[in-house]
C-alpha cells in the first residue's frame, strides 16, 4: 500500500506541473522520512549517485551534441533536395522525401525531439510551396520524429541499457531492424495519404542526373550512421567510443566541409547539449533513489511474484503493459517512463518469459507512441511552436498516422525475431 501511494502522490505531484526530476526525488524523500524505509542517508546518496556513474551514460551528451550541431549545420535542406531528385516524379513523392531523410537524422541524433527540430523548419518551408498544407507538413514531421528512438543511436535504448544492466551495443543493434519498419511503414502511410488527401499533384521528372551530381556534396553527412552504426555492428567501438567519434566528426562536416556553422555555434550548442544532459541526468538521479526506496518496500518483488504465482503467460503481460504505457505515456515523457518502470517492468517480463532484449524494442516502442499522444506529446509542441499552428491542428494532422504506429507496434510485438535476428 505503501508504495502505490508513493505512485499515486508522484503522480499528483507531475499533474500540478513539478518537474519530474524534483517530483521523483521528493517522493523518495518523503518515503525515506516518513514511511520507516530503513535507508542511512549516506547510502541513499551513493545510490542516487550510482544511477548515473555509469560508462554507458557517458554517451548520452556525445550523441545529443552531435545531433544539436548537424541540425544547426543546417543540413536538411541538402539531404531533401537529394532524395527529392528520385521520388518528386509521383504524388506524395515530396512528402515521402520528408519521410527517408527522418531517417539519416535519426541515425543521427537519436532523439525524437532533436529530429523534428532537425527537420521541421526546412519541411514546412518546402511541402507548402509543393502542394501540401501546413498542418500535414507539421504532422509529418511530428511522427517522423519518433524514428529518433529506434534507429541507433538511441538514447532510449542508451537509458535502458544503463537502468536495467543490458548491453547497449546489444540494444542499438536489435533496433536496426524495427526502425527500418517502422520507415517503410511511414513511407507507405504518408504516400496513401497524400493521394487520398490529394496532396502534393506537383510533380517533376525523375531527375537521375540531379541526383548524381548532388551525391558527392552529400557524401560526407551520409556518411555518419554508417559510422556509427557500422562501427558498432563490425565491433571496432562501444556506443560510447562512438558517441565521441561521432560528435568529432559532426564538428568536423559543419566547421571545414558544409562551412554551415561557426565556432560560436559550436560553443553554443555546447551549452545547449550541457543543459540537456543535465536535465536527463537529474531525472537519473532522482529516479535511483526512488528505485532504491521501492526495492527496499519490495514492490518490484512483489510484481515479480504475481507474475510467477499466476503464470501470468507472455502475452497477457505484453498486452497489459501496452495499454498501460499507452495511457501512462499521454501523462508523463518518454525518459521519465522509462527510469520510472524499467526497474519494474524488465523483472516481470523476464519472469513472464519474454526476451529482455525484445522487451526493450517494445518498450521503446511505446515511447514513440507516447511523443505523439497528447496532451504531453513532445513533439506535438515542439511541431506547433516550429510550424507556429495551434497544439489542437497538430494533433489532427498525426491522426491518420497513429494506424501506422499501431500495425508497427502489433508487429514488434508479436515477432520477437524482428528485435533478434540480427544479433
Amino acid at each position: 500500500m505503501i508504495s502505490l501511494g508513493a505512485v499515486a502522490v508522484l503522480l499528483v505531484l507531475i499533474a500540478l506541473g513539478v518537474h519530474i526530476a524534483v517530483a521523483l526525488g521528493l517522493v523518495a524523500i518523503g518515503l525515506i522520512l516518513f514511511a520507516g524505509v530503513n535507508i542511512p542517508l549516506s547510502l541513499a546518496a551513493q545510490a542516487a549517485w550510482d544511477g548515473i556513474d555509469k560508462y554507458s551514460l557517458v554517451a548520452i551528451p556525445f550523441f545529443i551534441f552531435a545531433g544539436n550541431i548537424m541540425s544547426r549545420g543546417n543540413l536538411a535542406l541538402l539531404i531533401l533536395d537529394l532524395v527529392g531528385c528520385v521520388v518528386r516524379w509521383f504524388r506524395g513523392g515530396v512528402a515521402l522525401a520528408v519521410a527517408a531523410s527522418s531517417v539519416f537524422f535519426a541515425a543521427v541524433n537519436g532523439s525524437s525531439v532533436a529530429c523534428a527540430v532537425a527537420l521541421g523548419p526546412a519541411a514546412t518551408r518546402l511541402l507548402p510551396k509543393e502542394g501540401y498544407p501546413q498542418q500535414f507538413a507539421a504532422a509529418l514531421v511530428a511522427v517522423c520524429g519518433t524514428l529518433g528512438l529506434m534507429i541507433p543511436p538511441s538514447l532510449t535504448f542508451i537509458l535502458i541499457g544503463s537502468i536495467v544492466g543490458l548491453p547497449v551495443s546489444d540494444l542499438f543493434i536489435a533496433g536496426i531492424i524495427p526502425g527500418l519498419l517502422e520507415a517503410v511503414l511511414l513511407g507507405l502511410t504518408t504516400i496513401l495519404v497524400s493521394r487520398w488527401k490529394g496532396y502534393g499533384g506537383q510533380t517533376q521528372p525523375l531527375d537521375l542526373p540531379g541526383f548524381a551530381s548532388r551525391l558527392p556534396r552529400t557524401t560526407g553527412a551520409m556518411a555518419m550512421p554508417i559510422l556509427i552504426i557500422g562501427s558498432i555492428y563490425a565491433g571496432f567501438f562501444t556506443s560510447t567510443e562512438v558517441s565521441a567519434l561521432a560528435a568529432i566528426y559532426a564538428i568536423v562536416l559543419v566547421l571545414l566541409v558544409y562551412r554551415t556553422a561557426d565556432l560560436a555555434a559550436v560553443w553554443d550548442t555546447t551549452r545547449e547539449s550541457v543543459m540537456q544532459t543535465g536535465l536527463i541526468y537529474g531525472i537519473l538521479l532522482a529516479s535511483s533513489l526512488l528505485t532504491v526506496v521501492l526495492t527496499r518496500l519490495g514492490l518490484a518483488t512483489e510484481l515479480t511474484n504475481f507474475v510467477i504465482e499466476y503464470k501470468v503467460s507472455a502475452f497477457q503481460f505484453l498486452l497489459v503493459v501496452n495499454l498501460a504505457l499507452i495511457v501512462i505515456g499521454m501523462f508523463i515523457d518518454g525518459v521519465s517512463m522509462i527510469v520510472l518502470l524499467a526497474p519494474l517492468l524488465f523483472p516481470m517480463a523476464q519472469a513472464a518469459g519474454v526476451n529482455p532484449i525484445h522487451f526493450a524494442v517494445i518498450m521503446t516502442a511505446l515511447v514513440e507512441v507516447a511523443t505523439l499522444t497528447p496532451p504531453v506529446g513532445l513533439n506535438l509542441f515542439v511541431m506547433s511552436r516550429i510550424a507556429n499552428l495551434p497544439l489542437h491542428s497538430i494533433i489532427a494532422g498525426v491522426f491518420p498516422f497513429y494506424a501506422m504506429r499501431v500495425v508497427a507496434l502489433l508487429l514488434i510485438n508479436s515477432f520477437p525475431l524482428l528485435s533478434l535476428a540480427l544479433l
